[in-house]
């Protein structure tokens, strides 16, 4: 209770603070939606640093927002986990104090156990196939009422591409994995699939990692190449390995509550947006991934790119992790992400 009080505490200091450098003001408290002229910038808060995606992202959805409605709805950027961490947002985002969270899918998981589909490791070969499938109609339809029913409206997806390995060891065959300690996600899911691999999963704070790399106690880490260069995870690594295991998707979600309390037109404004920033998030990712590979090689990391009979093999070795994954998200979700 006293936890929830602190957190409210702030945000209702930030929607103040909004209020006196953004819009006319006329009192401070909860977002208001469709009574007219907006009274403060409406807050999208991401836990993210501002150069990365999710940050291009958000800011071509706000200015996308403001076009459309001739600058009648107002949205304001929150990075750097300035209204808090991922689950406070989306904690926050549920009760309808932070309209609009950008984050990525993993954190949802255990809000939503049904997006746990995301975490089906070996299933796609391009990110293209990502993007095609999770802009399916059946699909995106099926994980949108999995929102809802929890409080949000999805308003689409983004990426960083997909997830790949940094190490000192080459990988080119199935037993290169074994033994390796890597850094994952605190996700069940993630670490049961390195351990079918015959590594060894170490969860650790992200902020560790770096001194963890240099000091030997981990060997490997696995995240999407923006992070692995932001971060200058690189340094300490001989190897980055496209194992491309998992696409790292990021979300756009607002408030159900506070959606609903829109006009219609003003719903279909922040869809067209959204719709808008997605595309212009998608190519930003290529062209920065590919910025990413060469500073890594400039460096003197090798990037491995694995043959298809490796990605084979570890496919088969995670069946076990799909199975898991299969029994507790919805099966027309299930079989709507792997049909081809």
């Amino acid at each position: 209770m006293e936890k929830n009080k602190i957190r409210h505490s702030v945000l209702q200091t930030v929607f103040c603070l909004a209020v006196l450098l953004f819009l006319p003001v006329s009192g401070c408290g909860r977002p208001e939606a469709g009574e007219g002229e907006q009274r403060y910038a409406w807050p999208l808060g991401t836990a993210s640093p501002e150069d990365t995606v999710t940050q291009i992202y958000a800011e071509k959805f706000v200015g996308e927002v403001d076009r459309l409605s001739g600058g009648k709805m107002k949205i304001q950027v929150y990075p750097n986990s300035t209204l808090g961490g991922d689950r406070e947002l989306l904690e926050s985002c549920q009760a309808g104090d932070i309209p609009f969270v950008i984050q990525n899918t993993a954190p949802q998981v255990p809000f939503m156990q049904d997006l746990a589909v995301f975490d089906m490791p070996c299933l796609f070969d391009t990110i293209e196939e990502v993007r095609e499938k999770v802009d399916d109609a059946e699909f995106y339809g099926l994980v949108q009422q999995v929102y809802r029913e929890h409080g949000y409206q999805l308003l689409g997806y983004a990426d960083q591409g997909f997830r790949v390995m940094s190490t000192n060891r080459s990988i080119g065959a199935f037993d290169d994995f074994k033994g390796q300690k890597i850094r994952t996600m605190e996700n069940s899911y993630h670490m049961d699939f390195w351990k079918a691999l015959a590594a060894a999963p170490t969860p650790m704070t992200f902020s560790e990692v770096y001194i963890g790399l240099q000091q030997g106690t981990i060997d490997a880490q696995e995240n999407p190449y923006e992070v692995i260069v932001s971060n200058r995870l690189y340094e300490q690594q001989d190897y980055v390995v496209e194992t491309n295991h998992l696409p790292h998707l990021i979300s756009l979600i607002v408030s159900d509550s506070f959606f609903e309390e829109l006009m219609p037109k003003e719903q279909e404004i922040l869809r067209k947006a959204a719709a808008f920033a997605g595309e212009e998030a998608r190519k930003a990712s290529d062209e920065r991934i590919a910025d990413k590979k060469r500073e890594i090689e400039d460096s003197g990391t090798e990037i491995v790119v694995l043959e298809q009979e490796l990605r084979e093999e570890m496919k088969k070795a995670s069946e076990q992790v799909f199975m898991k994954i299969k029994e507790v998200v919805d099966g027309e979700i299930v079989k709507a992400y792997t049909e081809q």
